[in-house]
């Protein structure tokens, strides 16, 4: 499937954001972001310690921290 804007072979070359079978994928957590009534996504950071993502529509920062008693809940609501 090609898509506007998007090179080809992004998947082949390994680019995180095509998500292919062959290239490597970010991990991420799925939020509700009751602010605009949208969901987005907070992906993990490098050093493996949050995750961190933004509002889609108005841009608000959201975080959770990573620890050894947290949760293995994939899905969140933003308040």
């Amino acid at each position: 499937m090609d898509i506007a804007g998007l090179p080809a072979d992004a998947a082949a070359a390994g680019d995180e954001s095509a998500g292919g079978a062959n290239g490597p994928r970010r991990p991420f957590l799925s939020v509700w972001f009751q602010c605009c009534h949208a969901y987005g996504r907070m992906y993990r950071d490098d050093a493996g310690t949050m995750y961190a993502g933004r509002c889609p529509r108005c841009g608000a920062r959201v975080q959770a921290l990573i620890g050894p008693d947290g949760t293995s809940q994939r899905i969140f609501r933003a308040l």
